[in-house]
């Protein structure tokens, strides 16, 4: 009786260690479990995003005076106001840029476009009324009225020579500024809307979403070199070093859902290592003081920059841009991006 007994009290610590193990195994998250978890994720941060893009355009739409507009008496604080607003928008939409991109092209077109995208898709026609919504929309159209009188003289130069120019202004009649508030502004508000209707139904993509943000980090060597032309990104406002910021830290941010899927792999962690250590480095240039790129240097040529011209800031922010981004570059942050992407089974990021 005694050794059937110990038997039984054997055989019981046993069942007690197979169900351990069972319930163990059954909580062991799949890869598809994984994938849930970052959809979910990644689904309400760029809603966020969304919605803070869609309340900053309302805030410059209500600063928006329904008149001609008074520069320099009662309405510079109303100026003011809808500079800040809109500053909001392009902090909104440039964390989540490369995803929308790569999810809504046509959206991203109208909310997006710079000046010269927008003349050529008018096959280079005047866009004899800008502030109508029409033709020439989105963020730089209205970024272009808002800071009109401080445009630099390289950005003009570039533009006047584009097919349909037109100078820039503030709204000089009551009927401009009522087309400007209705027109321009209520359009971006309406593409705005639009793409936060269709972000919520939508199954989102995640390969598309990793992919598009980031491909914004490649984009980032393209951005900053077309500084040197007067054609970069936010050139009216002069915040082109808050856009890479912003694009920087958006595709932090979207990397950072997929983390804990990226350590349930074996080799996760190293990666992840890597690519923490190449956002370092990145993160070192970004904390110059103000958002505007720093002054390229006046000898400045991309394909052979001197040991003088890679020694400004500009030349070591190119360099550092350059070097990080290269998906080539085996030591480069977006090459180890495009690694994580395979052992997640994603296609590529920087692949069609």
């Amino acid at each position: 009786m005694r050794y059937k007994g110990a038997m039984g009290r054997r055989g019981w610590k046993h069942s007690l260690f197979v169900l351990a193990m069972v319930s163990s195994a059954c909580t062991e998250k799949t890869d598809a479990d994984y994938r849930d978890d970052v959809d979910v994720a990644v689904h309400a941060s760029i809603g966020d995003s969304i919605a803070q893009l869609v309340q900053a355009t309302r805030d410059l739409q209500a600063a928006s005076p329904a008149r001609a507009w008074r520069p320099g008496t009662t309405d510079a604080a109303a100026i003011t106001a809808m500079r800040d607003a809109w500053k909001r928008t392009r902090f909104a939409y440039e964390q989540i840029e490369g995803a929308i991109k790569a999810v809504f092209p046509a959206l991203d077109a109208t909310i997006d476009s710079r000046y010269e995208e927008s003349l050529a898709a008018l096959g280079g026609s005047v866009d004899r009324n800008p502030f109508d919504g029409r033709g020439v929309t989105g963020m730089h159209a209205i970024e272009r009225i808002l800071f009109a009188p401080e445009t630099r003289r390289e950005v003009i130069a570039y533009e006047c020579s584009l097919p349909g120019y037109t100078p820039a202004a503030y709204p000089a009649t009551d009927d401009e500024a009522i087309a400007f508030k209705t027109g321009l502004v209520q359009r971006l508000i309406d593409d705005g809307d639009s793409l936060g209707k269709q972000w919520r139904k939508a199954e989102i993509d995640l390969n598309a979403a990793y992919r598009g943000q980031v491909g914004m980090m490649i984009d980032q060597q393209d951005k900053v070199n077309l500084a040197v032309t007067g054609e970069e990104e936010s050139r009216y406002a002069n915040i082109t070093l808050a856009d890479l910021r912003n694009n920087f830290d958006g595709t932090q941010n979207i990397y950072g859902l997929f983390r804990d899927w990226i350590h349930s792999k074996a080799a996760g962690g190293p990666s992840d290592l890597k690519i923490q250590a190449g956002f370092g480095e990145l993160a070192t240039i970004y904390v110059m003081a103000g958002d505007a790129l720093p002054e390229v240097p006046a000898e400045w040529d991309a394909d052979d920059p001197t040991p003088e011209n890679l020694a400004t800031p500009f030349g070591m922010m190119w360099r550092t841009i350059h070097e990080s981004v290269d998906p080539s570059n085996e030591s480069s942050v977006v090459f180890e991006l495009n690694q994580i992407a395979s052992l997640l089974g994603l296609p590529g990021p920087s692949q069609p």
